[in-house]
Parts: C-alpha cells; structure tokens; sequence
C-alpha cells in the first residue's frame, strides 16, 4: 500500500461546480421553535420530547390550514427541518430495519476528516477482498492510482462498496471502521444502528432507522465535502491509462435519470438497495429559504422506483407544511451532551459532533446549484459504461 502527495492535484469534474458556490448561495433560512404542549408546567419548549416517535403509526400534530399527509407504504419515514432538526412528521420513525447503502452516510460522516481529497493512492489486492457477492462497484482496480476524492466520488454517485473498502483500509481497516462508525452514531444520538458491514451490504444484524439516518444525513450536509459530493449528479473516474469514464449519480431523483422527474432544490445525499432492505432513501432539498431532510425506508407499493415517488411527495408537503404543524420530535433529541435548540446558520459539526466554524446550511444550498451547473460540463466529457445494480 503507497500513498503520496502530488506536486500537482488534477482538477476534477466536482472543481467546476465550486466556481459558481458564491453566485448561487441561498438567503440563510429563518428558524422557528417549536412547542411542546406537554412539557414540565406547561412550559414551552424548543421540541416535544423523544418519546413521542416512538409511538407506532404516524405522528403529526397539524394545525388549522395544515395539508394531509399523503399516502405513504414505506415501512418507515421522517420529515425534517434540517436547520432546526424539528421533525415535522414520521412514520414508526425508530423502527429497526436494514439500511441498505444509506449506511455510507455514516461512513462518510467517520472517514472523511481523517483523509485529505488530494492524497493519491496505489489500490492493493488486498484492499479489494472480501466484497460481498452482488455489491455495486464503481470499478476500482488493483494497481490503479486514485485520487481520495475520486473514491468518495465512486462511493456517492456508483455507491461502490469497491471504493468503501479502499478508504477502510486506508483509515484503520474494515472492523476498525464499523467500531468507529458505531461511536459516531451513538455520539450523534442514533441509537437503533447497529453496524456490521460498513458499505451497507446486508449482514446479519445490521440495522438502522429512518430517524437515525435523517440524524446521518443533516450531519452530513453540514460538511462542505459530504454536500459537495452528494449533490454530483456526474462525474469523471479514471480508467485504464489516459482514458477516464463518466459515472452517474445513482439518485434518480437528483438526475431525473429512467424517466423519474427530478426533484427542484434537491440537494442529495444518498440512495440505497438490497433484496433484503429494499429501497431506501435520504433525501434533502432546498426551497424558499428552509432546507428539508427526508428518510423513506423500504416502499410496499409499486416498483423500484416507488421510493422517489414517495420521498417527493413527503418533501411536498413538508415545504407546504412550514408553520402549519408543531414539531412531533427532534432530530438532537438524543444527542449526548449538551445541544442548542437550534444551531446557529453559520455553524457545522465537527467530526466529534461539535460546533465549529465549517460552512453551514447557505453553503449546501449553494453545492446544489453548483453542482447543477457542474453536470452541464461534465456532460460533454462523458463516456459512459453499462449500468451496474445499485445494490449496498
């Protein structure tokens, strides 16, 4: 195994869609506190407590003017403010179910600080053993020399379980990794996961929930490098010699690819697969100042696409319910240690779950678009491969 720095750091397809971050950055979103009607005293505070979405079936306190939540045959979903981390609406929102690739959100949130982007490495064979049979690859090859940022970039579009095990390998190793991405979820107060396999792929005890994976993805987009990547709808990843080939985000609902319409003001974040998990989904977006975080965990009804369908309807209505419901939870309801009510627009969690001065919510809507305006001029470049299943 070799890593080295470059003398020269190749620009990549992601670079483009950073020239336009000031241009496009939104207007910093407005937060409302919330009420809790059952508090201590009658006391109102900044969101009702924990035990509410508990509670089988759907939670929802609706006030006059409120729209109806649509029909919804996931077996478990959350809306959210992913500014104030108020949740909106849910549906058995700690109910343990298996993740699929949604997992590689907390991988990300653990492995990203402790690796520079720019860092170039030499892929072992021992680096690529053990992928499980089925997994979706982004094509990492023994032998190759790959950039930190082309891997994250195979793990966010291709949700390569290929690239995950390279970047374990590089951070401590593949046990390693699960350990601390079980300490990460629990310092962020995501109590029903239970890692196994760090891709995702399905493993006997592995189990998340759609509350902890909303936890996962608003932490993540407070990361200017998780935003980044997980707005690219395309990219460049290299290939034999001098000859790249184009990726594509596996996220029809931020490519519009297969006929499913894309979702306006999505940022992202991450789709996932497997027979026995189903189709799961974090999705975020952003419109009229408020930034939403949406978690649809394995879909009943319809087909493989069916998760999309139902994340844009939950994303619709949370954006039509804006002042029209109070908060049924919290997002850092079981976060260890102190938490504010609300965290301050400009701020962002450090890995450790503390505040820091990293890019905030206006930096995430602003990736959005940028990364929008990347996909046109990546587009001109891209040679693409068959499609492979995307399976976590």
């Amino acid at each position: 195994m070799t890593i080295g720095f470059p003398s020269r750091t190749a620009v990549s397809a992601c670079a483009i869609c950073v020239a336009g971050l000031l241009a496009l950055a939104p207007a910093a979103a407005v937060a409302r506190t919330g009420t809790d009607p059952g508090g201590p005293g009658g006391v109102r505070a900044a969101a009702p407590q924990p035990a509410l979405l508990y509670r089988s079936g759907t939670q929802v306190r609706p006030r006059a003017g409120a729209p109806r939540i649509p029909a919804v045959s996931a077996l478990s979903w959350l809306v959210a403010d992913a500014r104030t981390g108020e949740v909106l609406a849910a549906h058995d929102a700690h109910r343990r179910l298996p993740p699929a690739s949604t997992l590689k959100t907390l991988f990300a949130l653990t492995v990203l600080p402790a690796l520079p982007s720019g860092i170039r490495h030499e892929v072992t064979e021992a680096e690529l053993a053990g992928i499980g049979p089925g997994s979706s690859l982004v094509g990492v090859a023994e032998g190759r020399t790959y950039q930190i940022a082309d891997l994250w970039r195979g793990v966010f579009l291709n949700s390569g379980n290929d690239a995950v095990h390279v970047l374990a390998a590089l951070t401590g190793g593949w046990r390693n990794a699960a350990v601390r991405m079980q300490a990460k979820a629990r310092a962020l107060g995501a109590r029903d996961t239970q890692v196994r396999s760090p891709d995702g792929y399905d493993t006997p005890g592995q189990v998340s929930s759609a509350y902890d994976l909303a936890v996962f993805g608003r932490a993540g987009l407070r990361d200017a490098d998780f935003a980044r990547y997980c707005a690219t709808a395309e990219a460049m990843f290299p290939g034999t010699g001098d000859r790249p080939y184009g990726i594509r985000n596996t996220n029809r609902l931020l490519t519009g690819a297969d006929g499913v319409e894309p979702y306006p003001g999505l940022i992202g974040v991450k789709n996932g697969y497997t027979s026995n998990a189903g189709n799961t989904l974090v999705a975020a977006a952003h419109r009229g100042g408020r930034t939403l975080v949406v978690t649809v965990m394995n879909p009943q009804a319809g087909g493989g696409f069916t998760v999309y369908e139902e994340t844009r309807a939950l994303l619709d209505w949370g954006f039509g319910a804006a002042g029209r419901v109070d908060p049924v939870g919290s997002l850092d309801a079981l976060r260890a240690g102190p938490r504010p009510a609300v965290l301050p627009v400009a701020v962002a969690l450090d890995p450790d779950g503390e505040a820091s001065g990293a890019p905030g919510w206006p930096e995430t809507g602003a990736i959005a678009g940028a990364a929008a305006l990347g996909a046109g001029a990546v587009a001109l470049v891209l040679r693409w491969v068959p499609g492979r299943a995307a399976r976590g």
